[in-house]
């Protein structure tokens, strides 16, 4: 439910779009015009799309299918999804290709094997179900998807960082878009620590934006260990130790990180919001004036309240003991399965503060992590 009280509508994938563009291509071919198709979701779910265009292309047809995503914020909604099929001889099954601006995997770990066109699972069922559907079993058909604007798009999204080249990924579990739910916005993440284990990461970096990726970037950090995990640190901790990651250096601003000092996982502003209370208390338990504390307790600002601690010379100190708390808290979270070091660091650049953990994860692997 929306603000107002309305519920928000939802609206179809690009893997729903694909096979729709299937669907109205087989059924062109077969003589029959149609501005909308009817296809059931892998959930069950019927869909109605509609279909902007059809025609003959080469030895087969082309569809254009125009992307909804209803209310959810998707970077793909408006865009046309090009989807050109031509038949094969039977038994020689379904062959997927990907056109202007739809990416090919290069890293392994993510659900499609590297060379392949990033075409998810969840779309190639898909569009086999309306294969078989329109034409029965064992229909060879050659199924070409293009996206013209995908590669500027891609740029928005985690594909760089997957592995994924060229463009956007043709993506959808069921074939249904649901306005963009906690569950759904975590699960895009994932794919992340999968990706840095195959390359080999059984130590990786997790960052909450782009501020720790760069700093991180800047100490020798491999790119291919490095972990957005955005407001859902404490999530993306629970998969890591699922999948059997060793060790994770939390590495960031301590606007968000100052948070995981406190024991909240889920840093999202309006969800967990206690940078200022944790450190005002730790840093009044080093020392610094009551009238410092109310400061603190003041302040807009995480930078605003470093200022503080930095006028009493404590700035330093405290965000080491707030990574040694923040490192402590995430062991506590995990249950001891995975080691944790913490490491913050400034807007600008600087590292702020580490435990003696994140050093020693740093050392073995090679990483130039130095306080200012």
């Amino acid at each position: 439910m929306g603000v107002s009280g309305k519920e928000l509508r939802g609206g179809y994938t690009t893997g729903a779009c694909a096979a729709a563009g299937v669907k109205a291509c087989l059924l062109f071919l077969q003589g029959e015009y149609c501005g909308r198709v009817e296809l059931t979701a892998l959930d069950g779910t019927p869909l109605h799309i509609p279909v902007k265009d059809v025609c003959l292309r080469g030895e087969g047809a082309r569809a254009e299918i125009v992307k909804f995503s209803g209310d959810d914020p998707d970077i793909t909604n408006g865009v046309s999804v090009f989807v050109e099929v031509r038949r094969l001889p039977d038994g020689g099954g379904i062959i997927f290709h990907a056109g202007e601006g739809v990416g090919h995997v290069t890293k392994p770990g993510l659900s499609v094997p590297v060379g392949e066109p990033a075409i998810n699972p969840g779309p190639r069922q898909l569009m086999r179900n309306v294969v078989e559907e329109c034409l029965g079993l064992g229909a060879g058909v050659e199924v070409t998807i293009s996206i013209p604007t995908g590669k500027e798009l891609a740029g928005r999204t985690l594909n760089p960082i997957l592995g994924i080249e060229g463009g956007l990924s043709v993506i959808g579990t069921t074939g249904v878009l649901r306005p963009m739910s906690e569950e759904g916005f975590r699960n895009a993440l994932l794919p992340q620590i999968d990706v840095a284990q195959a390359a080999g990461f059984s130590s990786q970096v997790f960052v909450p934006g782009k501020i720790g990726e760069n700093i991180a970037l800047s100490c020798g950090i491999p790119g291919g260990a490095i972990v957005q995990t955005s407001n859902f640190i404490g999530f993306m901790l629970e998969k890591a130790a699922e999948r059997g990651v060793e060790a994770v250096l939390l590495f960031g601003h301590p606007g968000k990180l100052a948070k995981v000092a406190a024991g909240v996982f889920y840093t999202h502003n309006r969800i967990g919001d206690a940078r200022m209370e944790t450190m005002a208390a730790y840093g009044a338990a080093e020392g610094l004036s009551p009238a410092g504390a109310r400061r603190i307790l003041a302040s807009a600002t995480t930078e605003e309240a470093l200022a503080v601690l930095e006028e009493a010379g404590l700035a330093s100190r405290v965000c080491r003991i707030l990574a040694e708390r923040a490192s402590l808290r995430a062991e506590r979270y995990l249950f001891g399965k995975v080691r944790i070091g913490t490491v913050m660091v400034t807007l600008k650049g600087s590292i702020l503060g580490m435990d003696q953990q994140a050093k020693r994860i740093g050392e073995e692997l090679h990483w130039k992590l130095r306080e200012v």
